[in-house]
């Protein structure tokens, strides 16, 4: 048995998707790029560039503006592009955890609730992707993105320093629209669970960092683009299986953890619902009682790491090198390279 990592098409990703980085690669290194996707190597110099990082930041202003517009006309939702765009774009599953991104989202909500003149890095949260037709804990989640856009979104203590949108009809030509636009790309499934997903590629190769677990083809990514440029957090899959051997108990991060005693809570209240106490009660019983893809277990690492995210977003020069470093070392991940293994290895 051999393994081949899969890849995608910077002809699709990058050329057709982001017309104007396209451009501003081809006039610093021509456009051999295109197909050999490994001379992307040559732009790593570049991230010293102050003149060039003007540029690159020029161009990604522009995109985010775009998808701005964008969410604006599709849901009436407005974003700030100048805030941090936290892109999780996926199909729905509970082993993918949206629903830990949520509660993050929440803790930052709760927050600024208790200090409404806390400092936070201004984020948008964008969520897009489809839930099997039967599966109806995916269907609660994305029921609960939306509710808890819906109260966020509305208050005025948060003052637009969050906001949380659901792209609709999520499909290649939408994502086409999100990928180019991201900041950070969330791949943040339990590790050992994701065999290798294609998203995190396409949004790396667009210049959004990535926080993840280290799995699947995550490990390779930041193998390549360096573990500096990339947000690290959570269980590894050893450990994963050391907590569920010994007995994990979920119920007992809850109890030890005001925050996630807080967010159980007001799930289970109505806050969040217009009052309905019964709607989120199996997602906060499945967590509570059972957990099996781990959400809570990694809840503190991630909402640690996402405070590195927020510090380092601030740190725009830095977050700049960071973004043509990660977009320099993506040449690995192109289906070219992919197709070859399997015509020499397979």
């Amino acid at each position: 048995f051999h393994n081949v990592t899969n890849g995608v098409t910077p002809r699709r990703f990058m050329v057709l998707a982001n017309p104007r980085l396209s451009s501003l690669i081809t006039s610093a290194i021509g456009d051999g790029w295109i197909r050999d996707l490994d001379q992307l190597r040559r732009l790593e110099p570049l991230a010293e560039d102050a003149a060039f990082r003007d540029q690159w930041r020029s161009v990604k202003r522009s995109v985010k503006v775009d998808l701005a517009n964008l969410l604006g006309r599709r849901t009436g939702i407005p974003v700030d592009p100048d805030s941090l765009f936290d892109v999780q774009v996926k199909r729905f599953h509970e082993y993918k955890r949206q629903h830990l991104n949520v509660l993050h989202i929440l803790s930052l909500y709760f927050r600024i609730k208790d200090n409404p003149a806390l400092e936070v890095t201004p984020r948008t949260f964008l969520f897009a992707g489809k839930a099997a037709p039967g599966y109806q804990m995916a269907k609660l989640i994305i029921k609960l993105i939306n509710a808890v856009g819906e109260v966020v979104n509305a208050d005025a203590d948060v003052n637009g320093r969050l906001r949380v949108a659901f792209f609709p009809d999520f499909n290649v030509k939408n994502g086409q629209r999100i990928y180019p636009a991201a900041d950070l790309s969330e791949q943040i499934s339990t590790a050992g669970k994701e065999a290798s997903g294609t998203g995190n590629m396409k949004l790396s190769m667009n210049g959004a960092l990535t926080i993840g677990t280290l799995d699947g083809a995550n490990i390779e990514i930041r193998d390549c683009v360096g573990s500096e440029n990339f947000f690290t957090f959570g269980l590894t899959v050893e450990q994963v299986v050391g907590l569920r051997s010994s007995g994990y108990d979920p119920g007992s991060l809850v109890r030890d953890s005001e925050p996630l005693r807080r967010i159980m809570q007001r799930l289970r209240d109505g806050t969040f619902s217009r009052g309905d106490s019964e709607l989120f009660r199996p997602l906060v019983e499945n967590l509570q009682w059972h957990d099996p893809f781990l959400v809570l277990a990694d809840f503190a690492s991630y909402v640690d790491c996402q405070q590195e995210v927020s510090a380092a977003y601030r740190e725009s020069e830095s977050w700049l090198r960071k973004s043509i470093l990660n977009v320099a070392r993506m040449g690995h991940f192109s289906s070219d390279r992919s197709i070859r293994d399997y015509c020499c290895e397979i």
